[in-house]
């Protein structure tokens, strides 16, 4: 009798026994360095983000927390890289709008967005500046949309390659206005910058960031951006409902996902924190000044709605606007 009540003693509590380490690592955690992994080069967008985040979540934590680069194949290369990781907290990973293009775009990939990767929160909304060279004679969005509409393909548009956000914005964008233009794929957005200086093609969306330095520099001209409100990087030139074209709104969105499988405490750290550095004066001016708008803070459940919601929607996009790969 002594016995069978050991045994189920042991049975019941077995459970519980299994439990207590997960637990304890997560109460413990972080006792290492950690890894972020950026899918894109240094210097990109989602690169001085994870840095921003990795300098402030290491002061906090007081551990290491080390940006990674792993470009390629349009960020597949990183995100796979992230997806075979243990879900132990200690590799990270930067997620942007491109990576809900990419499966109805490129067909199946070596993970699976929806299923591989653990949202933890979406950090930032980016907004990009329509923008021509300094010499076009377009110098209104009214103007723009005049030559635009007066002959198919009279206005061509450059990008970082096919179901790239510059082409995904574009193509959004001429079919508000109605217009047909020519999209150019170039190998990537500093290329696709490049052919603008160029005069290569007519116009682009390039990111603030990129933007700004060169319209203030003379070499580009802003036609208008695409956030609700002017951005602090280009107070003068106007938005699209401004500039003539309401209730167009075009931005992405960059935000840090885990392996599949992370425990709850983890995410649930990481989520707090996050948004406690971005929620500093000086992380807010620092990604204003390159046309990020810190996210209000969201949950791993928001971020994980947010992701389905856009692999819906371009899956939709890249089948009825017919693009395929570069």
């Amino acid at each position: 009798m002594i016995r069978r009540r050991r045994l189920l003693h042991s049975l019941a509590a077995a459970p519980l026994a299994a439990m207590l380490p997960l637990a304890a690592r997560a109460q413990a955690y972080p006792e290492r360095a950690i890894r972020i992994i950026v899918p894109l080069p240094p210097g990109s967008p989602p690169d001085v983000l994870a840095r921003l985040v990795a300098d402030g979540v290491s002061r906090a934590w007081e551990q290491a927390v080390v940006v990674e680069n792993r470009p390629g194949a349009t960020g597949m290369i990183g995100l796979q890289a992230l997806a075979r990781s243990a879900p132990d907290g200690y590799t990270m990973g930067i997620i942007f709008l491109t990576h809900t293009v990419l499966p109805e775009l490129m067909g199946p990939l070596p993970y699976d967005t929806a299923n591989d990767l653990a949202p933890v929160a979406n950090l930032v909304w980016l907004y990009n500046v329509l923008v021509v060279p300094a010499d076009s004679p377009i110098q209104t969005l009214a103007d723009f949309v005049q030559r635009a509409g007066a002959q198919k393909n009279a206005l061509s548009f450059g990008s970082g390659g096919n179901g790239s956000p510059a082409h995904l914005l574009g193509e959004t964008f001429a079919r508000a206005a109605k217009v047909q233009m020519l999209h150019v794929p170039f190998k990537g957005p500093a290329e696709a910058v490049t052919g603008l200086l160029g005069n290569q093609v007519s116009a682009m969306f390039a990111t603030s960031s990129v933007a700004a330095p060169l319209v203030r520099g003379g070499k580009l001209r802003a036609i208008a951006v695409t956030s609700p409100q002017r951005l602090p990087a280009l107070p003068e030139v106007p938005t699209l409902a401004e500039a003539g074209m309401p209730g167009l709104e075009l931005r992405e969105w960059e935000g840090l996902v885990a392996p599949a499988g992370m425990p709850k405490a983890i995410v649930d750290k990481w989520n707090a924190e996050l948004f406690r550095v971005l929620g500093t004066p000086d992380a807010r001016a620092r990604l204003a000044d390159l046309g990020m708008t810190v996210a209000s803070p969201n949950s791993p459940d928001d971020f994980g709605s947010l992701i389905h919601k856009e692999l819906q929607s371009w899956k939709q996009f890249v089948k009825s606007a017919g693009i395929r790969p570069t």
